[in-house]
């Protein structure tokens, strides 16, 4: 069995007990979190789809960690001008362990 989830505004494919890194969420390291954005669920081969979202089916995770990614370096740059500008970023994630795909 495995769905198809929508957090962070990125889609992801989720099966039992898969780790995944999302966009940063509210929540501490140990708790659960429900994730009810399903646009797919696939169980034993009937495929359910969402218009948008599938109903009465849930995403039981755990928050395992929380980090920050690869640092990236954004130059701009603009010939015979004089303009240059050199900015960093490092965005953060959380990292999810899926418990269970629940049917209500």
């Amino acid at each position: 069995m495995y769905a198809i989830v929508e957090t962070g505004g990125k889609q992801y494919k989720v099966a039992k007990d898969d780790r995944l890194q999302v966009e940063r969420l509210d929540a501490e390291a140990g708790t659960k979190v429900e994730l009810d954005a399903l646009m797919v669920v696939d169980d034993k081969n009937k495929v359910t789809t969402g218009t948008p979202f599938v109903k009465n089916v849930k995403v039981t995770t755990e928050v395992v960690s929380h980090g920050k990614g690869a640092k990236l370096t954004i130059f701009k740059y603009k010939p015979k001008k004089r303009v240059r500008t050199k900015k960093g970023h490092r965005q953060q994630f959380t990292t999810l362990k899926v418990l269970e795909i629940v049917k209500k």
